[in-house]
């Protein structure tokens, strides 16, 4: 599959770290499964991954966290 972005490069599986910054909260996730562009670097993850890293962003806003670094695991990376 070719990068929506560039054009040019070819999309590889990869990790990707992925960031959400909204009203105050900063909630960082690393080693998220991703395509990346071999050509430019964009990212793109699933459908699956992304309703996942949605859920845990709102929860941790909705928790009061301010800061949050976390490593992906599957099903894991919502707060306990």
């Amino acid at each position: 599959m070719k990068c929506v972005i560039c054009k040019m490069g070819e999309m590889a599986e990869g990790k990707a770290t992925i960031t959400f910054d909204r009203d105050g909260v900063t909630l960082v996730i690393k080693d998220v499964p991703a395509q990346v562009c071999m050509n430019c670097g964009e990212e793109y993850v699933d459908e699956k991954v992304a309703k996942d890293l949605l859920s845990t962003a709102e929860r941790m806003a909705a928790g009061g966290a301010q800061v949050d670094i976390r490593r992906y695991t599957p099903g894991s990376v919502a707060p306990c």
